[in-house]
């Protein structure tokens, strides 16, 4: 699937000239995706439902629908054509995991006429999108439609253990045979809402080679750019807080691995970047103007599965930010290196590559040429390798609590100057009572001393004395400070105090 196809913008100044495919208009391609799909949707209602089995993946159902009708299908004025449906049972499974009612899936495809838009790749696919904005409707080509049909054993196997995804959500896979020409159409989930006008598109496939986006590109409307152009635009890269950027890059790394098993590379990351303050700007100047546009939808909530429940899941904390702020259709809160709020959508796309013996020759001349390790077509392993280290590094990247930090180290350093300050106070107190009853019990053997001593000498004239409770603590608070600063002992040859009296 390319990029900005998904965009949903019709191919502007092309509205008069009708595209062809494999030499079929594209109005008579849509009206027979139309009647076939609600053919063989409205017909499959009627099977009971039951657990899906391995050869429900590879049963192709068939209808033939001329143009004068018949009696299970309806008249229409398109050449006749044979309208097939491959593994209906699988596909209307991965419709009921993702939600999907058959109801809601044959009105958002049947009810109104499908919108073209432009594909600014290389594959001459045709796009086409829902009136509602829900499916992408694309052709594919022969070898992609086989390998989409080998793959879905494993990708039932992968959505049953993880539902959250980037990888393309396929509904459908159908192939119209009129005139001799086989065209084969496969339907997915939208990843670029058009109600949200997207003011960057990006196409990311990690690689340099030729990656910028061509002069023809650049000059639409709505360019879609590739990797060379946002390490230029965006070059410090788009910051999330913890939680999600965790969420986002462990879904990043289970999508790769799980296309590194199956051989799948030549992927890219289809991001669409909405700037909330830009946003606010215009729609104050359209409500000055009042000049309704009719070619994008209103407002409306995303119903199957938008970018937050891709890397979080319903009931996460991504659920609150969209039931809180509808606007938001379902995107991906994240920051510019400025500051600036955004919005981003994202998605997997071109998993229909395998690296296959014309992919292997690709990559052996380009890397005779260039530089290997820096062209998109490489060994499954190296590009899943790459594609990640480039998202990791370069795209997306985690808000650093860097004003945090420095008041959490001074709470903890006042905090523990408190502790070792109460400590230092307790432990002097307890010093100075120490040294307070030392000292008087001391004072009184001194006095003791003194008397014995004085009464053998017979000198009743003098009498000796204890030293006062003020001086007594006046002496310890001396001590007891100085033991602060110094280790030692004192001597026991403390001086006693006598008063003579006359």
């Amino acid at each position: 699937m390319s990029s900005a196809a998904e965009n949903g913008e019709a191919a502007p100044g092309k509205q008069n000239e009708e595209k062809t495919y494999k030499k079929t208009a594209s109005s008579a391609i849509k009206g027979a995706i139309q009647l076939g799909i609600g053919y063989t949707v409205g017909n499959l209602t009627s099977k009971p439902e039951r657990d899906v089995l391995m050869q429900d993946f590879y049963v192709v159902e068939s209808v033939f629908l001329p143009s004068e009708g018949s009696n299970l299908t309806p008249a229409h004025h398109y050449p006749d054509f044979r309208f097939k449906t491959y593994a209906p049972l699988a596909f209307r499974y991965f419709r009921e995991l993702f939600g999907i009612k058959p109801d809601d899936y044959l009105y958002s495809i049947c009810s109104e006429p499908l919108i073209e838009l432009s594909n600014p790749g290389a594959s001459g696919s045709l796009f086409f999108v829902t009136s509602d904005d829900e499916f992408i409707i694309k052709t594919v080509q022969h070898k992609e439609a086989e390998f989409l049909q080998k793959l879905l054993p494993g990708y039932y196997m992968n959505l049953n253990q993880n539902p959250r995804t980037l990888l393309p959500k396929f509904y459908g896979l159908y192939c119209m045979q009129s005139g001799g020409i086989n065209i084969r159409i496969v339907v997915m989930n939208n990843v670029l809402p058009r109600s949200m006008r997207m003011h960057f598109t990006y196409d990311l496939k990690g690689s340099t080679y030729k990656r910028r986006a061509s002069r023809k590109e650049r000059e639409k409307s709505n360019p879609t750019f590739k990797d060379l152009d946002f390490l230029q635009d965006m070059h410090e890269g788009l910051y999330f807080d913890t939680e999600t950027y965790n969420a986002l890059m462990k879904t990043l790394q289970r999508d790769c691995r799980v296309l590194e098993s199956f051989k799948i590379m030549d992927y890219s990351l289809l991001l669409g970047i909405h700037f909330l303050d830009h946003s606010l700007k215009e729609k104050e100047e359209e409500t000055s103007q009042n000049v309704p546009d009719a070619k994008r939808p209103g407002m409306q909530k995303v119903l199957y599965s938008t970018a937050m429940e891709s890397i979080q899941g319903p009931g996460k904390s991504g659920d609150g930010i969209i039931t809180e702020n509808p606007d938001t259709m379902g995107g991906i809160p994240a920051k510019s290196h400025r500051g600036e709020k955004l919005l981003l959508f994202m998605g997997i796309i071109d998993i229909l590559q395998s690296y296959r013996l014309m992919k292997k020759l690709e990559h052996s001349w380009k890397a005779l040429v260039y530089d290997g390790d820096t062209v998109s077509v490489h060994r499954p392993s190296f590009y899943a390798d790459r594609f990640l280290k480039f998202m990791n590094s370069r795209v997306f990247k985690k808000i650093q609590a860097l004003k945090a930090s420095p008041s959490k180290k001074r709470c903890n350093s006042i905090a523990a100057l408190k502790a070792t300050s109460q400590e230092i106070v307790s432990s002097v107190s307890q010093e100075w009572k120490d040294e307070k009853r030392d000292l008087l019990t001391e004072g009184q053997s001194f006095s003791s001393l003194d008397e014995e001593a004085l009464g053998s000498r017979h000198r009743p004239d003098l009498v000796p004395s204890t030293p006062s409770l003020f001086e007594a603590a006046s002496l310890a608070t001396t001590i007891s400070s100085s033991s602060l600063y110094v280790n030692e002992h004192y001597p026991h040859d403390r001086p006693t105090l006598y008063s003579n009296s006359k």
